[in-house]
């Protein structure tokens, strides 16, 4: 039986998956777009390929690493940051393109709670997105090219603000003065909890979902950065006046009361 997965982006998140998932006994190829990257995915026994996706081209062999490929996982995040933005909807539609030739059955696309926009409330997988951010409405109308596709089992996962030992937001924080919305709650998820998201949707089957992915605690912004800083010896990050709004609280409903989920890794 062909149990091979495809992860496109081997990174911060891609990687732990792919050993993960390798543990699982499953067969994993990952791609990178560094080429020293490439040595450390097959030490890790990961089929290494180097693929860099543009918007007009894909640079390495793309038909190779898709090959047999039946579950795709794809985890690249729009780079919209800065001078160097780019079209992150036609590099999407140029990867599907690819994909509909090939064998593919199943695609986790890794997505965010940014497609939610400024939203005051309690925000769950039922809520219609309304982006404010050009980064949330490229990958909404990028998750659409993949939901709509009926070749293919699409399963959408919009994640929270993504965290690890050795990557947390309040590093950047503690740098920063007359930081705004202090009294708004957070919405992280550990990257741990992550892994064993992605990879509960793979074994179980969980196709055709729309999930969110954040941990079911949410303290305001000021509390929570003002007691990691504390944790890890850091400026407390300054917070201005609190504005009126209490900003979204996301709710992964569907992980929790359906599916029984439980988050292990606390924020």
């Amino acid at each position: 039986m062909n149990n091979t997965i495809g992860i496109i982006g081997c990174g911060w998140l891609g990687l732990p998956l792919a050993k993960s998932l390798l543990k699982n006994g499953f067969t994993v190829k990952g791609s990178s777009t560094s080429k020293k990257k490439l040595a450390i995915l097959a030490q890790e026994g990961i089929e290494p390929y180097k693929v860099i996706l543009s918007e007009t081209e894909i640079e390495g062999n793309i038909e190779a690493f898709l090959k047999n490929v039946i579950t795709l996982i794809i985890n690249v995040p729009p780079k919209l940051r800065g001078t160097n933005t780019e079209n992150y909807v036609a590099k999407m539609q140029l990867l599907h393109g690819y994909i509909q030739k090939t064998s593919i059955k199943n695609v986790v696309f890794v997505s965010s709670t940014s497609v939610y926009g400024d939203f005051d409330g309690v925000v769950t997988e039922n809520t219609i997105p309304k982006p404010d951010t050009e980064s949330g409405k490229q990958l909404l109308n990028a998750e659409h090219i993949f939901i709509v596709d009926k070749n293919l089992q699409s399963s959408i996962i919009r994640f929270g603000g993504l965290i690890s030992e050795d990557r947390h937001p309040v590093t950047m924080l503690s740098k920063r003065e007359h930081l705004k919305n202090g009294q708004h709650l957070v919405n992280l998820i550990h990257r741990d909890d992550c892994i064993r998201i992605i990879t509960a949707v793979i074994e179980q089957n969980w196709w055709g979902q729309i999930i969110n992915g954040v941990y079911p605690e949410h303290p305001t912004k000021k509390d929570y950065y003002t007691a990691e800083a504390l944790k890890r010896g850091l400026n407390v990050p300054e917070y201005d006046e609190h504005s009126s709004k209490k900003g979204k609280i996301i709710s992964s409903n569907w992980l929790i009361n359906v599916k029984k989920f439980r988050f292990l890794a606390s924020i």
